[in-house]
């Protein structure tokens, strides 16, 4: 899939959930990885198709929180983002430390906590740098395997949502690639040689989610027509059918 064609997935989701506003200053959540590194470039490309097509502006800005993992160079990342006039940041943290000192019973990173720590942080230099909305690259699969991960450990059925308002934080957050699967993504970044940094974070691909992501691929492998009917399932409400249970008050 082109560059052209995801930024059409952008815009389809932008549409259905409102996710962008004339004159939002959006605050985009940069890893280094394959999925945040395609975000910032197509968000940048759809400021030109949103200008031309929709008539509305917005403008980006790339933020990189320093984990403090070893080994992880982002000098390519800074002159691709000076290549494509980005406006971006690298914020330096003590984060790794912090979550050392709150592993595990096995001594492994608590992912759950990493992510929420990282959210902050991101949200905290999104205000200071006068951003309105904050943007992770948080796409169709990850949608999928959040929904299995709360019904197979939490008993419940429910993923993250494409926008959603933060009150603690006065912040609305998006997530532009909804629309898009992973292997597509994967493709595209190839194609036109992003500049990646590979994660060395000693959790990566050892989670309780990556276990899930294995799944679901054999799922796919298995089942082709799963690929689109998961993804429609999460905004299918119409066809919404759930158990109610009718509970009898004796007392009434």
């Amino acid at each position: 899939m082109s560059v052209k064609k995801l930024i059409g997935l952008i815009r389809k989701a932008d549409k259905a959930y409102k996710l962008i506003d004339e004159n939002d200053r959006i605050a985009i959540g940069v890893s280094g990885g394959k999925d945040s590194m395609l975000l910032l470039y197509c968000m940048r490309k759809y400021q030109d198709v949103a200008a031309r097509f929709d008539n509305k502006h917005f403008e980006i800005v790339g933020i990189h929180l320093e984990m403090g993992f070893s080994n992880m160079n982002f000098d390519e990342v800074v002159a691709f983002c000076k290549k494509e006039s980005i406006e971006y940041y690298d914020i330096p943290t003590r984060m790794y430390d912090i979550l050392k000192l709150n592993n595990n019973e096995d001594d492994t990173l608590k992912c759950s906590l990493c992510s929420k720590f990282k959210k902050g942080a991101v949200i905290k230099e999104a205000k200071r740098l006068h951003c309105n909305k904050t943007a992770f690259a948080h796409h169709a699969d990850d949608a999928i395997e959040t929904l299995l991960l709360n019904m197979i450990y939490g008993g419940k059925i429910a993923t993250f949502a494409p926008k959603m308002y933060l009150t603690d934080s006065d912040m609305t957050f998006i997530r532009p690639f909804v629309y898009c699967h992973e292997d597509i993504i994967s493709q595209t970044a190839s194609s036109i040689n992003l500049p990646i940094v590979k994660s060395t974070c000693p959790n990566d691909g050892f989670t309780k989610r990556q276990d899930i992501k294995e799944l679901v691929n054999q799922i796919y492998s298995t089942y082709p027509s799963a690929r689109n009917n998961l993804l429609l399932s999460l905004h299918n409400l119409s066809q919404l059918d759930l158990w109610e249970e009718q509970i009898k008050n004796e007392d009434k």
